[in-house]
């Protein structure tokens, strides 16, 4: 079965923006009402969806990895309006649209296994939707908004109800200026007291959730915030060292892993390279640098892309740098931000010899 998956989503991956379309449209055609659970722009949605499937085919051969994704996600679809009898509509809406764009590679067979495993998927999904106890989502308001610069600004939200998350995971996020429009943030900070949650927000191009927060949002908005997902954590009882490779506001997940593990006496020993194209991306170095200063199992190298003039940092793309210090193979290895730089620092340490099953990465962290 996961032969035959993959195989032949090699020959609908050249297609994936019609892919996206045709699902979506088949979808709303079985199920009108759903048409009603997404936003009017549907192209991040569909940029989403594809991720998603990406990611699925990633793990199908790795059950104690693709559960718990599974799970996630099916709670994290209550927000929607998602329910049972949903599934059965996308389940025909998704093979139809595999089969449209996979050409001489779908046979009987193929239909089977993606109809199989398609199964498995809505199975996980709907089960852990059906025994969350929890609310679909969190109600909060913005207590403060600050820009940091032109594109990136640090937004505090006070939820009703502390979020259930753990540091390093992320949550969706759904904004007044942009209703029904869902976008995924990490918070940057472990758990606090009082629920606050702190976001690092960088315009992106096309974003239209992170230009309409950095330009726009203001205390006293009220936001949604739903499930916790992903898996991004230190296992403080291991005897592994950890790396971690941080992109801009990718830093998140990573700033507050460390603010958490700032809280204990012993760690494992932490790398973290903090990268961005000018020392202005840098925007939390200083506080980093204080943190290390602190806390002897921290290390903090600066990563450059295009700013030869500064000083204290080591030129070059994360990729590279991080390559540069060695294969990385006994620790694990955390990577955030943008999608082309988790592609490409993690395929460079692929080919250094860094074991696949020690590295981590979420897939939803853009617009």
């Amino acid at each position: 079965m996961v032969r035959l998956i993959r195989e032949s989503w090699a020959a609908v991956e050249p297609h994936s923006e019609e892919v996206g379309k045709f699902f979506y449209g088949m979808l709303f055609s079985l199920a009108p009402a759903t048409r009603e659970l997404f936003p009017v722009n549907m192209e991040v949605q569909r940029s989403r969806l594809l991720r998603a499937l990406v990611h699925v085919i990633q793990m199908v051969d790795r059950p104690d990895d693709l559960l718990p994704f599974l799970h996630q996600l099916g709670r994290d679809h209550r927000k929607f309006g998602v329910v049972a009898d949903h599934y059965e509509a996308l389940g025909t809406a998704l093979l139809a649209a595999v089969k449209k764009y996979a050409g001489d590679t779908w046979t009987d067979e193929v239909e089977r296994a993606w109809a199989e495993a398609y199964t498995v998927m809505a199975s996980a999904m709907t089960e852990a939707a059906a025994a969350d106890e929890g609310p679909a989502w969190y109600n909060g308001e913005v207590v403060e908004h600050e820009r940091l610069g032109w594109d990136v600004a640090v937004v505090r939200v006070r939820p009703e109800h502390p979020v259930p998350y753990q540091a390093g995971q992320y949550v969706s996020v759904e904004v007044p200026q942009r209703p029904r429009l869902w976008r995924y943030l990490t918070p940057a900070n472990a758990p606090a007291e009082d629920g606050t949650l702190e976001f690092h927000i960088r315009k992106v191009d096309e974003g239209w959730v992170s230009r309409a927060i950095v330009g726009h949002a203001r205390a006293g908005d009220q936001w949604r915030i739903g499930a916790p997902m992903g898996r991004l954590t230190v296992d403080r009882s291991s005897e592994r060292d950890v790396l971690m490779v941080a992109g801009g506001t990718g830093l998140a997940p990573m700033r507050a892993i460390v603010e958490e593990l700032a809280q204990y006496g012993k760690n494992p020993n932490v790398h973290l390279f903090y990268g961005g194209r000018t020392r202005d991306d840098l925007y939390d170095l200083e506080n980093l640098q204080q943190v290390a200063m602190s806390n002897p199992w921290l290390t903090v190298t600066p990563v450059l892309d295009n700013d030869p003039g500064a000083v204290g940092a080591e030129q070059g793309t994360l990729a590279d740098v991080v390559a540069r210090h060695g294969t990385w193979a006994e620790r694990d290895v955390m990577v955030s931000g943008s999608p082309s730089m988790i592609r490409a620092t993690v395929s460079r340490m692929l080919v250094a010899g860094t074991p696949l099953e020690r590295i981590q990465y979420d897939p939803f962290t853009l617009d």
